[in-house]
């Protein structure tokens, strides 16, 4: 019986996550901030394929609520972070609350929680895989500080995999291109269609593809990769 923890479940890529880790029999910790009806509404699918859910509530941007999550799991297999914001603008206009609330949510946040389940995961070795992005490997113009933060993410797995890995804990992450989601509601269907004709395959990636990713590295038949990055972003910057 395994459980896995998934940060940011209300959201797109997140609630793709759990549905696939559920099929294969995982018991999952769904942790959400406002979200209530998504969560609600994931819980009962959840349910309805026969394995345990469980909410957690917290605002991951508040790194004083990390504790909270922490202290609400027993048993941990694997954590999938997939908690984010986006943000755009020119760099020079990022005021000291956003930049603190990024890296927050992006790396205080993230660092604290696996810090908190670390030992946990050693009992049961379990694996880590947090949901980058392609702004974290290379960068984007009017995206200085999510990169940055990205980038960061990237910094850490590569690091904690490295002291973690004579411990069976493997530690990975995924960087999506464009996804199908939520976060890109906010671009109009031209922009969405000139980001399209940039990426070689021509289209956006679901979420569910880039859940069979994370899926992947949590599994076993990933067991000899840690500190990696998987890309999955349709050929886009590569």
């Amino acid at each position: 019986m395994k459980f896995a923890l998934i940060t940011g479940a209300s959201g797109g890529i997140g609630r793709s996550t759990a549905l696939i880790l559920a099929k294969q029999g995982w018991n999952l910790y769904l942790h959400y901030h406002t979200d209530q009806n998504s969560i609600d509404d994931l819980m009962l699918e959840v349910r309805e394929i026969g394995v345990e859910a469980i909410p957690i509530k917290a605002d991951l941007t508040q790194p004083g609520q990390v504790k909270k999550v922490v202290d609400s799991i027993f048993r941990i297999d694997g954590i999938v972070y997939s908690s984010g914001v986006a943000g755009w603008g020119l760099f020079q206009d990022q005021t000291e609350q956003e930049m603190d609330r990024m890296i927050n949510i992006h790396v205080k946040s993230p660092m604290m929680l696996i810090q908190g389940l670390l030992p946990k995961l050693m009992e049961y070795k379990g694996n880590i895989v947090i949901v980058s992005s392609i702004w974290g490997q290379i960068g984007g113009a009017c995206e200085v500080v999510y990169s940055t933060v990205k980038g960061a993410q990237l910094s850490f797995v590569k690091s904690l995999a490295k002291e973690t890995a004579l411990n069976g804990v493997r530690v990975n992450a995924v960087a999506p291109g464009a996804v199908a989601t939520n976060m890109m509601k906010s671009f109009t269907d031209e922009e969405t269609r000139q980001v399209m004709e940039d990426i070689p395959m021509g289209r956006l990636a679901i979420s569910e593809e880039v859940a069979s990713s994370i899926y992947f590295l949590l599994s076993e038949d990933s067991s000899y990769i840690t500190g990696q990055t998987l890309a999955v972003n349709g050929g886009w910057h590569t």
